[in-house]
């Protein structure tokens, strides 16, 4: 039954885009074109900047104390919203954009930090040699 139902959405989601891009392209002529050319564009553009910038995300997530796989799910939103984009179509297009307009969860804050409220507590310290 779910084989079944999973061949029926990718083999409706291509015809979906073909009738859509028939559509607009009687409504927009050339228009269409170069937006989806500008569309794959952005999105090589897109997974370029990501795939040079996962080590970096990764390595900062580490340091920040937060699981791996978090970083990872962003990596792999933003490689997702670009292969969207390179994609033809405009449906596509939509989702990419939605995945790339979702907002970040806020950062955990780590147990033992306070918040950053303005209030500071002032001291001077040393440090004594254990003999």
């Amino acid at each position: 039954m779910y084989g079944f139902l999973i061949l029926i959405i990718l083999l409706g989601f291509p015809a979906l885009e073909i009738f859509v891009l028939v559509r607009l392209a009687e409504l927009a002529g050339w228009w269409l074109g170069a937006w989806l050319l500008a569309a794959a564009l952005a999105g090589w553009a897109l997974i370029r900047g990501e795939s040079a910038a996962i080590p970096a995300r990764l390595f900062r997530g580490l340091q920040s104390g937060h699981p791996p796989s978090l970083a990872m799910l962003f990596s792999l939103r933003y490689l997702l919203a670009g292969l969207l984009l390179i994609f033809p179509g405009v449906i596509s297009d939509a989702l990419a954009l939605a995945l790339l307009l979702l907002p970040r969860p806020p950062a955990r804050r780590e147990a033992g930090t306070a918040p950053a409220d303005g209030r500071v507590i002032e001291g001077e310290w040393r440090r004594e040699d254990e003999r």
